[in-house]
């Protein structure tokens, strides 16, 4: 199926939830800051609704833009990227990737980026977890049309929870359910299942299947449970999670953006399916790395070193969001540079193709 993605002449990336608000670091070109895109904004109509519409709605008495942060986009632990991309020639796909983790961050953040609820097409689900499928129901709500398509993994749990360890054999607190089948589509939705790679959006985004487990020292979720319906009911262990997918474009003469939501198949088995399918470099990979958790910390080195060292040529960009954590960035700083970029919810990215330039980007090559 990889052989089936077309490669994009522009794609236009708006973070509406991460954990994280960055508004000052000095940003790459192509990188947009919230505020910046808020002071851009038209000041709205006498009719317009005090939310919806622009952050930066009124002047002061000198006649200075004001600010109004009550219009700006909040943080949230999750994660939700709206991704527009366009083939030179034809019409643009607005998709989103994940909806945050409740019903309140992603609507907020959706109106105080003015988008075009109505103009997504389709939702991918990057796997069931509440804080990536939280926000789907509201968005479905704040739709005036139906229609939209959900794309996710068919193998939707009845219930996940997480155990402590060292015995990892008891159960601490459970996530939301996700949203059901039936009832996404009673909100309009339609349901599209697929356990198997498919190209959407025009041809323009790969959503994989299944991401195959092949490095030693990414195990998925330490202590992670479903709740099965066997025996009356009862939690087994799931940390696999072998729900999640994750999406790639192909931007003409950069190469592949990735987004890996939260990598509980681990970033680096990520990276290697995707050079698996595709024989093209990777420009940038997006999202949360799920190196966090103190228990994680084994897991950091030799993910950076895979990074940056392993790969010819390596990513232009890495830039970790959502669940990757502290010590995580620190250490992909340390590697990449300037090529590891600080951005949080509201931070635009933008990448331009270039069709002549293509013809000189070469093959990928992992040591």
């Amino acid at each position: 199926m990889g052989s089936n993605l077309r490669s994009v002449d522009k794609l236009v990336i708006t973070f509406l939830v991460d954990n994280s608000i960055e508004w000052f670091t000095k940003l790459p070109a192509g990188f947009t800051h919230e505020i910046v895109q808020h002071l851009g904004q038209d000041n709205p109509p006498p009719h317009a609704h005090p939310i919806t519409d622009a952050a930066c709605r009124s002047t002061n008495h000198s006649g200075v833009p004001v600010l109004d942060f009550d219009s700006f986009c909040c943080g949230a632990h999750g994660f939700s990227a709206l991704i527009e991309t366009q083939i030179a020639g034809e019409e643009s796909h607005l998709t989103l990737f994940d909806t945050g983790p409740d019903s309140q961050s992603l609507v907020r953040n959706i109106k105080a980026m003015q988008v075009p609820v109505d103009d997504i097409s389709r939702i991918i689900l990057s796997h069931w977890h509440s804080d990536h499928t939280g926000g789907l129901v509201s968005l479905l709500k704040l739709r005036s049309s139906q229609g939209c398509v959900v794309d996710c993994h068919p193998a939707r749990p009845i219930s996940r929870g997480m155990s402590r360890g060292p015995l990892f054999d008891k159960v601490f607190a459970a996530l939301a359910d996700d949203p059901a089948f039936d009832e996404i589509e009673k909100l309009g939705g339609v349901v599209d299942k697929h356990s198997e790679g498919h190209v959407v959006a025009g041809g323009g985004v790969f959503v994989s299947g299944e991401i195959p487990r092949v490095t030693s020292f990414e195990e998925g979720v330490r202590g992670g449970k479903r709740w099965v319906a066997e025996d009356g009911g009862k939690w087994i262990t799931d940390e696999l999670i072998m729900d999640e997918r994750y999406a790639v474009i192909d931007v003409a003469g950069k190469g592949l953006v990735v987004f890996s939501a939260c990598s509980h198949a681990g970033i680096v088995n990520v990276v290697k399916d995707v050079l698996d399918k595709f024989a093209r470099p990777i420009h940038m990979i997006i999202g949360g790395l799920h190196l966090a958790p103190p228990d994680y910390a084994d897991k950091i080195e030799p993910t950076v070193s895979f990074l940056s060292q392993q790969i010819i040529p390596r990513p232009n960009f890495v830039i970790p969001m959502h669940c990757s954590g502290f010590n995580c960035k620190v250490a992909l700083e340390a590697a990449f540079e300037a090529g590891c970029v600080p951005v949080g919810v509201g931070i635009k990215i933008e990448v331009l193709g270039d069709r002549e330039f293509d013809k000189r980007l070469f093959a990928p090559t992992v040591m």
